[in-house]
């Protein structure tokens, strides 16, 4: 992250004709919002001197809103490339405060950070990188969102098969000019599907960037007449879309998960890190695939990674431990989607982690061989679960783990369970298609 302060935030909108600023800050459900200023007013911001409903962070509106305030974090500033140069816009992404200047209980933001401080005490520090998938479909005449994918290429195709290519290099070469920096970009697996990884950066600039990506990426599609989604399961016979998360703790210069001199050269620390992802995944899955639609795509399957394991080789597992080593050592969960909050994600993720390299939980042994193929007595004999298949079990799930509610605080997690119950009901009570076709012929 850059080390950016007040001072320099006003000289460079002065620099470039900044006219004007979007205030950038996410919800609790990651949901990126903003409230645009004039450059006049860019001193008051600074100060942290916007203030607001609070309403628009907690998702609902009732009789207990309160006054909260936006406070901008300096290193965040960038301008944006597709804006006139004359009369620029530029944005800074904030933290959610009271008006002391005391956190907000429901500043996302905020809760990273102090997780960030826990590992800083222990003299760690985590490093992720992240693989994002998504979908560009075609808008009808209206300019509203199809389900038709524009191409019919698949894994690694190049044009002019992959007619997608062109809105991709756009994404990433603004991006790039954003301060991104972008490890690849190529075509997924379904039609009309797509992936760009980062590269990996600290826990909170990486949050910062991917709910920046999802802003950008839609941004730069629309403008190629398309709309980009990060909707998990989008149509019944396309793919899922995945959010790989890669994760390493790092002492100093040294990445601790690297140990020349260990079975699979795995470190203690990597194997209890691993060890407290897995005793969590169930319960923080209401956070890693947060909506209705993100348990279709965890569903039994030959890629699906929906099984609460590690290995170095399955796609079946929720945690793989890719081959490189020495310093590129890291661990990467394979099970979030990118519907989910980053900051609330990458913090229990980290707070899982940490649990377990305190308390040296120990995971299972290894599984590289194909689980969908197991038998249901295998998966109890080898004590292999899956992930909660649907959001009414994850949030069950979630309630009982006093570790993730700890990381996230009681008052969010309320907040967030309301909700997530509503959403459930609505989708309850809703009339499917599936039900129509299966049932209106006979009954």
């Amino acid at each position: 992250m850059r080390n950016f302060t007040k001072d320099d935030v006003l000289e460079q909108a002065q620099e470039y004709n900044v006219k004007f600023i979007r205030l950038q800050f996410t919800d609790i459900f990651g949901i990126f919002k903003n409230i645009a200023i004039t450059v006049e007013e860019l001193p008051k911001a600074m100060e942290g001197r916007i203030r607001f409903d609070s309403s628009v962070i907690d998702g609902m509106v009732g009789n207990r809103e309160r006054e909260i305030c936006l406070l901008p974090d300096p290193a965040s500033f960038v301008i944006f490339p597709w804006r006139p140069r004359e009369g620029a816009v530029a944005r800074l992404i904030c933290d959610i405060v009271n008006p002391d200047g005391t956190p907000y209980e429901c500043c996302c933001r905020s809760v990273l950070k102090k997780v960030i401080s826990e590992a800083e005490v222990m003299d760690l520090r985590m490093m992720t990188g992240a693989e994002t998938e998504f979908f560009l479909f075609q808008t009808d005449e209206r300019n509203k969102p199809t389900v038709m994918t524009h191409d019919i290429a698949g894994y690694c195709d190049l044009s002019p098969v992959d007619l997608g290519e062109n809105a991709r290099r756009d994404m990433v070469l603004t991006l790039e000019e954003m301060g991104f920096e972008i490890g690849s970009s190529h075509h997924e697996f379904a039609p009309g599907q797509h992936e760009i990884s980062l590269k990996g950066d600290d826990a909170l600039s990486t949050a910062d960037k991917l709910v920046t990506f999802r802003f950008v990426v839609r941004t730069i599609a629309k403008r190629h007449g398309l709309h980009a989604s990060f909707m998990p399961k989008p149509a019944n016979d396309l793919s899922g879309s995945a959010l790989h998360i890669y994760q390493t703790l790092f002492r100093d210069l040294e990445n601790t998960f690297y140990d020349p001199g260990a079975a699979g050269q795995l470190s203690d620390v990597a194997r209890h890190y691993v060890g407290g992802l897995i005793s969590h995944a169930r319960s923080f899955a209401a956070l890693t695939n947060p909506i209705v639609n993100s348990y279709k795509r965890l569903v039994p399957g030959d890629l699906s990674p929906c099984y609460v394991a590690w290995s170095t080789e399955s796609r079946n597992t929720i945690i793989r431990v890719p081959a490189n080593r020495a310093e590129e050592t890291r661990v990467e969960l394979r099970n979030p989607d990118p519907a989910c909050n980053p900051y609330l994600v990458i913090a229990v993720l980290l707070k899982a982690g940490l649990d377990g390299v305190k308390s040296k939980i120990h995971p299972s042994p290894p599984v590289n061989d194909n689980l969908f193929a197991l038998s249901p007595p295998e998966y109890r004999t080898r004590n292999i679960l899956t992930m909660p298949q649907n959001l009414e079990k994850a949030i069950d799930l979630f309630k009982q783990d006093a570790l993730v509610i700890q990381t996230i605080g009681q008052e969010l997690a309320d907040k967030y369970i309301t909700a997530k119950q509503l959403e459930w009901q609505r989708f309850q009570s809703h009339v499917h298609s599936w039900e129509l076709e299966e049932y209106l012929p006979l009954f």
